[in-house]
């Protein structure tokens, strides 16, 4: 489900995802194929970790992060679940075929 509302979505971001819902900042968004793909990735991201688990992982591996880089962009950058949601955006078909916690991949280096 789809919800437009540009105050429940941070500053800097187009989009959030909390299960079961897609927030979108602007309504334009809602037509923006790439955006939608990309918060469908973390949906089944959330849904693989029985979502609770989810938040535990994003937020610990995004504090590891933010301790490494000392930069809020470049730790939410480099979490596995982004970099896999980026990486595959942009192939609408990627859910199709995506393997069972594929995100793990994306632990083993950093992309910046």
């Amino acid at each position: 489900m789809i919800i437009l509302n540009k105050y429940l979505v941070p500053n800097g971001y187009s989009g959030i995802t909390i299960f079961p819902f897609i927030f979108l900042k602007y309504k334009v968004l809602k037509h923006n194929e790439v955006i939608i793909n990309h918060e469908k990735i973390h949906l089944r991201q959330q849904l693989e970790m029985i979502v609770i688990t989810f938040y535990f992982f994003y937020m610990t591996e995004f504090f590891v992060k933010l301790i490494i880089y000392k930069n809020w962009k470049l730790a939410y950058l480099n979490l596995s679940f982004e970099r896999e949601a980026y990486c595959h955006e942009n192939d609408s078909l990627y859910l199709e075929s995506r393997k069972f916690w594929y995100f793990l991949k994306y632990l083993r280096s950093d992309v910046i």
